[in-house]
């Protein structure tokens, strides 16, 4: 059988996961069944993507992240070394909370740190950005910048990963890529 994507010989993809063309698989990385991995997408070293995954397409996952059932990643995310996922808001060895999983949705263009945690149930924004180390308690905005244990706001990001800073009519520009932020009832929109 053929395939377009490209997996190291140590890693085990299990039956009915639909791989695009592009993706890259490294070494011993499990791919469980019943992934969805879009184009261009790149798992790193010892991953472990659980049943039922959906990533979008140029997902880039480093080296040591486990991405749990109920966990959606839409396009042009980027998840650092060794982050982590949870699914079970109350987990106890002696109960079986199987199929009792909290959804997370890590937004288009959202970056997650190397060693952050991200609690269930707590969507990230598109383009938002996660400090190395913050720990996720709460939604966080499109564009945002948090961080911290609990992670707290500290300002915004462009879609090119700039801090960006506000004049007093509320318009920031990226210095990379040109885009124009409006900043409005503390939320942010690009034009």
């Amino acid at each position: 059988m053929s395939k377009d994507y490209f997996a190291h010989e140590t890693a085990v993809i299990d039956e009915g996961c639909q791989i695009e063309k592009g993706t890259k698989i490294w070494h011993f990385t499990h791919i469980m069944p019943n992934c969805k991995i879009g184009e261009h997408c790149n798992i790193g070293q010892n991953c472990v993507i659980s049943p039922g995954v959906e990533l979008g397409k140029n997902v880039k996952i480093q080296n040591n992240v486990s991405v749990y059932s109920g966990v959606i990643c839409e396009d042009d995310v980027f998840l650092g070394p060794s982050m982590v996922f949870t699914n079970v808001m109350n987990p106890r060895s002696h109960v079986n909370r199987r199929g009792q999983y909290t959804k997370t949705v890590v937004k288009k263009g959202a970056s997650i740190g190397a060693n952050a945690t991200i609690v269930c149930g707590n969507d990230i924004g598109e383009y938002a950005f996660i400090g190395a180390g913050a720990v996720v308690t709460k939604e966080v905005a499109n564009f945002a910048l948090v961080v911290g244990n609990p992670s707290r706001q500290i300002g915004w990001m462009s879609k090119h990963g700039h801090r960006l800073e506000f004049n007093d009519q509320g318009k920031a520009i990226c210095p990379e890529g040109k885009d124009t932020y409006t900043l409005e009832n503390n939320k942010v929109t690009c034009s």
